[in-house]
This record gives structure tokens, sequence and C-alpha cells, in this order.
């Protein structure tokens, strides 16, 4: 009997060792964190590589400053930030700021999309984004943690409690509005304010005149994928077209 004792504790794991993430935690930290706004308590700067960010949410100054003079700022004090992009890896939890730092022309900047002899470039040149990108580091392996626990270990950096002008501007629209904005939705309607809100800056505008009337294009998304054509006349939404397009200006339907 003592000897399957000894046999059973050999194989018993040591209390040391750490959990991993389970799929359901991993889940809960992307719907926690994406697309989630913040006040920034501190300058954030652009940076081609990840700032690091310890697990006790100290960080290394001099690396943000240095950061800060060569790409210059992705936000200052009291700005508002969204997190557009959560990456778990093995050791650490990327937090894509603003779109994040990218540049360089693409392969889809060259298409154009749009309807008969209106057609939209759908990308800009690749001018930077006016973003960043944060690393939250675990060393031994990022441990079962909820999105509200890792909301806390970026407390030096921003707040996601305090109420923005950003919020009570939400808070003065129709209901049916509000609810879109929610939703990360353009619905007819709303002003060019709104729509920033909502869904950010476009990845191109277009003007054209027609019948003496004024209409501004905002273009979001890019082939192969979903794109949206939110369509002004003058400061309100007058049209939204939603499309799946594929290589070349095709459209697809959109997938189940």
């Amino acid at each position: 009997m003592r000897a399957l004792l000894w046999l059973a504790l050999l194989f018993v794991a040591p209390p040391s060792e750490a959990r991993k993430l389970t799929d359901d935690e991993r889940i809960e930290i992307l719907r926690g964190l994406n697309a989630e706004f913040a006040t920034l308590k501190t300058i954030l700067p652009r940076s081609r590589k990840p700032l690091g960010i310890e697990a006790n949410g100290a960080y290394d100054k001099k690396q943000w400053e240095e950061a800060a003079r060569q790409f210059g700022p992705a936000g200052r004090t009291g700005d508002l930030i969204q997190i557009t992009k959560v990456t778990i890896d093995s050791d650490r939890i990327l937090l894509e700021i603003n779109g994040g730092l990218k540049t360089g022309a693409k392969w889809y900047e060259r298409i154009e999309v749009g309807m008969g002899s209106r057609t939209t470039p759908v990308g800009q040149g690749g001018n930077p984004t006016a973003g960043s990108t944060l690393a939250l580091l675990f060393p031994k392996g990022v441990p079962p943690l909820s999105a509200a626990e890792l909301k806390k270990i970026l407390v030096l950096i921003m707040d996601f409690e305090k109420r923005s002008a950003t919020e009570q501007f939400v808070n003065t629209l129709p209901p049916e509005i509000q609810k879109a904005v929610k939703e990360q939705r353009v619905v007819e309607g709303m002003d060019k304010d709104t729509v920033l809100t909502a869904v950010g800056r476009p990845r191109n505008k277009s003007r054209e005149t027609k019948d003496g009337i004024d209409y501004e294009d905002w273009v979001y998304g890019m082939p192969p994928g979903k794109m949206v054509f939110v369509t002004f006349q003058g400061n309100k939404v007058v049209k939204v077209k939603e499309t799946y397009a594929g290589l070349g200006g095709s459209v697809a339907p959109p997938p189940q």
C-alpha cells in the first residue's frame, strides 16, 4: 500500500507548475479587451517594436521616451485611445492601439472598387497610422487571467473606468444610434463625428458632384473581405452599402 502511495506522488504535478489558459479564458480576454476604449494617463509613444509592460504594470520609461523622440506620440495624457487588436502568445499578450504603426505599400492598395465608372482606391499609399503596440510580458507563460485583471495591470498607463467625452457624447444620441455605435455599425442619419466614434477613420475618402449635389464616400475594409461604403450628403449619412470583395473587384456573397 505504501509503495502505491509513493508511485502516486511521483506522478502528481508540482504545485508550482502554472496552469495554462483555457480556450474559454482566451475568448473572455479577447471579448473583454478588443475594441475597448480607454483614457491615457501618460504619453504613449509610437513604436515599430511592441512596448513592453511587466506583469506588475511596470514599464521601461527610458525606452518609451526614446521611442517618443524617434516616432512621436501615439497619444498624450487625457487622449482617448482604442485597443484595435488583441493577440495572445505563449508568454505575452499584444495589444494594438489605434491600428498600430504600419507603413509601406500593400498589394491591395493598387485595387480600386466601385460601381460603373465610379471607383475608389482601396488604400492611401501606405501612410503610417498614428498608433502603437503594447506587449504584456509573462516570462513563465501567460497565466489564467481575466480581462478585468489585465485592465488592472494597465492602470499606470490607461484608465478604462473614467467616463470619456466620447461616452458622454454617445449618451446624447437617439437610442437606435447609440445601439449602432456600441455595435460598431454605421446607419443612415449618423453625422461624421458619430461615424468616427462608431468605426474610426476610413481607409479612403472620395468626393463627387451629381445633379448639383455634393457627395462624399468613406471606404472601410479591404479585399478580399468585407467592404463598407458610407455615403454622406453634407454631414449626414444617406447610404450604407456592404459587400464582400474578392480579388479583381469581384463580389461574393458573405460567408455563413
